[in-house]
């Protein structure tokens, strides 16, 4: 993939079709304090594909209920 595409800020509709989930889970994801590369922008959630695939990669992402 091109390196613009890892690294352009992305919103929360965006992140969660990126990885496969839905907004609620990502939302869910960033109050439950689970290390999601989430950055406020305003009222905004902004992430980068590139910083969501590393926090994937490091099995962060795998959470339990």
């Amino acid at each position: 993939m091109d390196e613009d595409y890892l690294s352009k800020w992305i919103g929360i509709t965006e992140a969660a079709d990126y990885l496969g989930v839905n907004k609620d889970t990502i939302r869910n994801w960033i109050k439950r304090d689970t290390d999601i590369p989430a950055h406020k922008v305003g009222k905004l959630w902004k992430f980068k594909r590139c910083e969501l695939d590393d926090w994937v990669k490091s099995g962060k992402s795998a959470i339990s209920d």
